[in-house]
């Protein structure tokens, strides 16, 4: 049994100081090389154990396939019912998202991933989109999963179990898996539990073992989920290196770079590499393309390279890009930094004499620089097909330096040789233009001063062998002095414009590189890698840095200490750093190599980049800063609107009545008396209802409630929050209320359930017909008590559901006079502040019921982790 952890705390624990943070749920996938290898058992064992600590765990899919070991492990749990949908003429029964969303567990647990929900059943299409949605309610998910039902996977199990796969979960969804198990089991034990009948009914054990179980299938599959699994590891194992400073290759699995041009042998390149890196178990295919304005860069096809790209993807395989002034130390250092065991590129392009003419090429380069990583050299239908000759670097390195000279000399003598034996066979002007071509080649060798030296040279040749007097330093002929200066400066200006011709063709190369690396960048951009990380990693692996972080100050970036180590093996160089600006308070800084000048303008705009990033990041958080202030604005300008009015009118009733009551001049009957009274008691009375509305709110927002849990009957509370409400001036609807006594105590703070009963009641009250009665009932279901307070009202659309739970709002109210527009806002914060939920559903008939529900006090009381 195999277990993969994904980086982060452990589960349970938010932060290690201050108070604890709202954090998505986690996810822990059971995974299976094929049915029946136990991930469900183990799924449910890891609920009981779960459970035994006091966590509150909840069961809300778990297939069982009639296996009664199973079935008994299940016991004891609580279990959410399934949900039921009819789909044509069948009846079928799905996953209850919304109850478990409700219900809001600790934990849940949810069998067969992969599944594919009947039309119309639930929020999503698939299963892991509805767990996706746990999640992000903060609800920690366990979970199975076979890996046939890997998107990456799905098509080479079919190649070997001969069976399509129709139900599939994205790799990316499973891979951020807090925790992924295997639950591994020997093909031969797999198949005698078949036999026994522990898997599927004795009707299908036949089949099944003759099909889909035989042997060479569940060695494939699980060899499969085995080498898939093992990928995970790597990431721990890249982090540990990095912060360990390791640079060396650790050949823990196969890594296969192939290099590629954007040049017509390109497919069979990948390919090779790909068979290469099939070898191994767990082999990883990586392409990579340097952009430069030279070598593997010099005559890039866009459309070449786009191909390519799509073939490595289609092959399991990574694409990327980096730029690097010699294309052997890029290769070499991108195949170091991602620990490649196995480097692949095509042999030369060149033609013979180029390859005389220039020296060793990349390949022979990569060579004799790749230290512990084996280099293969793939022949190709284009090797030695390429032009007569590359563009050349900008600036020239040893070989040609002394090349370029000793041609100069050379060249000249040995053309002097072969037109000596051919002596009478030319004239002086065919003999000149020979000359003068084999000084247009010694520029294209040697740059310009090694041309000027071949044109001297093969001035004096000119004159000595082949200008009268021939021997001798000397000419009798006018015409003759006049054609060796204009050969002279023919030969200097041809040589001059031919090294021009030569650096303008590099630096329109080099701009080319550059505007494929901002293409790729602008590329990435538009396809969502716009994150500050994601261009962060962007950065680094562009141009070959071992790492690229953002800094706030430029003071933050270290400098290299001769006296520390940083943390590092002795032996171990300490990397330049380098710091670009990337905006007003931000900085990157790199760490690895030393970046030349031309390669600083591209790194110029990846930084405007991650500022432009950074910038929006700081506005996006400037924004959510301002938006409370904004709404607190709101809050107030509503609050003293609502006072204005409705403050006003309960104090102006009760003013009234004792005013009535303390005129001298006005006799009063018993009756009349008794009735100001009441007048004055049930304005006095709103308006007290209404001030404790508004603390209750600021108390809310503020954060400063106090609860007092315990457990509360609704037998107890109900009738206090009944005869809190106004009495019925003369008329209005009756209040039903029914199965109270059926359901049991719930975990409450008796003073805030009255509360917010109150004003449930009293919304529905004021919005209910006289003649149609307000029914409030209770019913119990997975640890909750729901509480329905139905009306037939007039209701409230949907899309203004939410709005009504927001203060001050009186969506649908009849008499504007009734009240702030607190009670529905109040009672949704006081019943979220008691771990429960309130939510508006239609009444059927017509009308608006509100569902309070809050959770069964034994089970609440129990401490979890």
């Amino acid at each position: 049994m195999t277990t993969t952890h994904a980086p982060g705390p452990e589960a349970g624990t938010d932060s290690e100081a201050g108070p604890p943070v709202t954090r998505p749920g986690r996810l822990k996938v059971f995974l299976g090389a094929a049915p029946g290898v136990g991930k469900t058992y183990r799924m449910l064992d890891e609920a009981h154990r779960r459970a035994a600590r006091g966590s509150d765990v909840v069961a809300g899919f778990v297939e069982c396939h009639r296996r009664r070991q199973t079935e008994a492990r299940l016991d004891g749990l609580e279990s959410i019912p399934r949900a039921g949908h009819e789909y044509r003429g069948g009846l079928y029964s799905e996953l209850d998202s919304e109850a478990l969303l409700s219900r809001r567990p600790q934990m849940v647990l949810i069998d067969e991933l992969a599944h594919t929900n009947v039309p119309g059943a639930g929020r999503h299409p698939k299963r892991w989109q509805d767990v996706e949605d746990m999640l992000a309610a903060g609800i920690d998910v366990v979970t199975t999963l076979n890996i046939q039902h890997l998107e990456s996977l799905s098509d080479v199990v079919e190649k070997i179990t001969g069976v399509p796969q129709r139900e599939t979960v994205p790799d990316e969804f499973v891979r951020r898996a807090h925790e992924i198990e295997l639950v591994d089991i020997p093909p031969e034990g797999l198949r005698r539990r078949m036999a026994h009948g522990n898997i599927y009914p004795p009707e299908r054990i036949d089949a099944s073992l003759a099909n889909y179980f035989r042997p060479g299938n569940l060695i494939a599959l699980r060899e499969l989920a085995l080498l898939w699994l093992a990928g995970r590891v790597d990431e721990a194992l890249h982090k540990y290196r990095i912060e360990h400073g390791i640079g060396g290759v650790w050949e823990t699995r196969e890594r296969v770079v192939v290099a590629l041009t954007g040049g017509p042998e390109g497919e069979t390149l990948i390919r090779r590499a790909a068979r290469i890196a099939g070898r191994s178990a767990g082999g990883e295919l990586l392409a990579v393309h340097v952009a430069r304005s030279d070598g593997l860069a010099a005559g890039v096809s866009h459309a070449a390279l786009t191909g390519q790209r799509a073939l490595v993807e289609d092959l399991g395989g990574s694409y990327h890009s980096v730029v690097g002034d010699e294309v052997p130390t890029a290769l070499v250092d991108f195949a170091m930094a991602e620990s490649a065991t196995q480097l692949v590129l095509g042999t030369s392009r060149r033609r013979r004499l180029e390859r005389f003419l220039t020296g060793r090429g990349i390949g022979e380069t990569v060579v004799a620089l790749s230290e512990d990583i084996d280099v293969h050299m793939v022949t190709h239908e284009r090797a030695g097909h390429g032009r007569l000759l590359p563009s050349r670097r900008r600036t020239l390195p040893t070989s040609r330096l002394i090349a370029g000279p000793v041609a100069a000399l050379l060249l000249p003598l040995l053309l002097t040789l072969v037109l000596d034996r051919m002596r009478g066979t030319l004239n002086l002007t065919s003999e000149a233009l020979l000359f003068l071509v084999a000084v247009v080649g010694v520029a294209c060798i040697g740059g310009v001063v090694s041309a000027l030296i071949a044109a001297l040279t093969a001035t004096l040749l000119l004159n000595y062998w082949f200008m009268p007097p021939i021997g001798e330093f000397s000419m009798s002929d006018p015409d003759s002095v006049l054609a060796l200066v204009v050969f002279a400066i023919v030969a200097a200006t041809v040589a001059a414009a031919a090294d021009r011709s030569l650096r303008l063709s590099r630096r329109s190369a080099r701009a080319t590189a550059e505007a494929e690396t901002m293409s790729s960048l602008a590329g990435s951009i538009v396809r969502g890698d716009q994150t500050i990380p994601a261009l962060l990693e962007r950065t680094r692996e562009t141009f070959g840095m071992d790492t690229v972080e953002l800094a706030s100050e430029a003071s933050e970036a270290p400098a290299a200490d001769p006296g520390s180590d940083g943390g590092r093996p002795t032996h171990v160089k300490a990397d330049p750093v380098l710091v670009v600006a990337a905006g007003p308070g931000a900085f990157l800084v790199l760490r690895g190599r030393t970046l030349p000048s031309s390669e600083r303008r591209v790194l110029a705009a990846f930084a405007a980049h991650v500022g432009a990033a950074v910038e929006r990041a700081r506005l996006t958080e400037a924004a959510a800063e301002v938006e409370p202030i904004k709404a607190a604005d709101r809050l107030r300008t509503a609050l003293l609107r609502a006072v204005s009015h409705d403050l006003r009118t309960p104090l102006a009733g009760a003013l009234a009545a004792v005013s009535s009551l303390r005129d001298p001049d006005v006799e009063f009957s018993a009756e009349d008396r008794a009735e100001l009274l009441d007048s004055a008691e049930v304005s006095l009375n709103r308006l007290n209802r209404l001030v404790e509305n508004l603390l209750d709110l600021s108390r809310l927002q503020a954060g400063a409630l106090a609860l007092d849990l315990r457990a509360t009957t609704l037998e107890e509370v109900l009738p206090l929050a009944l005869d809190s409400l106004d009495p019925s001036p003369g008329q209005g609807p009756a209040i039903d209320v029914q199965n109270l006594e059926a359901v049991p105590a719930l975990l409450a703070d008796p003073p805030l359930l009255e509360r917010v009963l109150a004003n449930l009641v009293d919304n529905a009250v004021r919005h209910a017909p006289a003649d149609r009665p307000v029914l409030v009932t209770a019913s119990a279901l997975a640890g909750q008590v729901e509480v329905r307070i139905a009306d037939h009202g007039p209701g409230i659309a949907a899309d203004d559901r939410e709005r009504a739970f927001e203060p001050f709002q009186r969506l649908g109210d009849r008499d504007n006079t009734a009240g702030l527009g607190l009670g529905l806002a109040l009672a949704r914060g006081l019943t979220e502040a008691m771990d429960g939920t309130l939510t508006p559903e239609d009444t059927p008939g017509g009308g608006l019921t509100m569902v309070l529900s809050l959770p069964v006090a034994p089970q609440v009381t129990a401490g979890r982790p």
